[in-house]
């Protein structure tokens, strides 16, 4: 199978792996023939790339993804419901995040030869839940191969999960806006590091660790990030391992202002990073 965006489907073409939304509901079944009817239909639905089958690939050389459709779906549905009960009652369901943890910890752990695909397709709509699912598995997958202990990888995959959630006190407007950011809108987006910590450090069910990395994943090694301007050594372990995921996966990804980047190319940006953004160590576990 082959990735295409959304403005080269053609009619007759093949989906090779099933589009959901967030809510687990199929977009369109592996094996549906495009047509004008369901392109029209995903681009209104705000998806921009689509798994096609293609005879040059074999089908059984496709990777398969670390964590299940399932778990992703559910890890999916499981934040934005979060994100939503904290926007509308100020509470936040850490039990149910904690068991998402606890279910990618435990499928992680029980395929180690399982190469990473991560290979979802998401609407723009769905883009933080599915990015901060996906920053989760990829930092508890860095954190085991530093031999972290159990409550080790649950305090990271929690912060990592929820390493964007100041984000839901953003002006939406900004925060989907297709086009550069004026100045004071990017010092809006920033606030999201220090109201995310303000948010989780409440909470005295969660680690103040997992807090903390909501507070410095945009630190830079060179001191130049925000929001308290740390380097090197300053910036917690964990924080460093999600701003690796963080920038990763954001490259991957198709946004309103840019196609996805393939992985060579994501991976050839991350180490020109490094040295500034991001610690040459962390870098070479990812």
């Amino acid at each position: 199978m082959r990735r295409v965006s959304i403005y080269e489907l053609d009619p007759g073409m093949i989906v090779a792996r099933a589009i959901f939304d967030s809510e687990e509901r199929v977009l369109l079944h592996a094996g549906v023939e495009l047509n004008e009817k369901y392109i029209h239909g995903l681009q209104k639905a705000g998806v921009m790339s689509v798994y096609i089958r293609d005879e040059l690939f074999d089908e059984s050389d496709a990777v398969s993804d670390i964590i299940s459709e399932k778990t992703r779906l559910k890890a999916v549905r499981t934040l934005k419901e979060s994100f939503k009960l904290l926007e509308k009652k100020h509470q936040l369901n850490l039990h149910a995040v904690k068991n998402t943890v606890d279910e990618i910890i435990d499928e992680i752990i029980a395929n180690p030869n399982t190469l990473v695909s991560l290979t979802d397709i998401r609407s723009f709509d769905d883009y933080t839940y599915a990015h901060s699912v996906n920053v989760g598995v990829l930092s508890i997958m860095s954190g085991i191969s530093l031999n972290y202990e159990r409550s080790q990888l649950k305090d990271l995959g929690v912060g990592a999960l929820l390493h964007d959630i100041g984000k839901i006190k953003i002006d939406k407007n900004i925060l989907n806006k297709p086009d550069d950011l004026s100045r004071e809108e990017f010092a809006e987006i920033k606030r999201h590091a220090g109201l995310g910590f303000d948010i989780l450090r409440k909470h005295n069910v969660l680690s103040l660790l997992s807090a903390h990395i909501a507070f410095q994943h945009h630190e830079r090694w060179d001191g130049q990030g925000y929001p308290r301007q740390l380097s090197g050594e300053e910036i917690h372990e964990y924080a460093r391992i999600v701003a690796v995921a963080d920038v990763y996966d954001a490259l991957v990804a198709d946004r309103p202002y840019r196609p996805a980047y393939s992985v060579t190319q994501a991976i050839s940006i991350l180490k020109r990073m490094t040295g500034l953004f991001l610690i040459h160590s962390v870098l070479k576990l990812f």
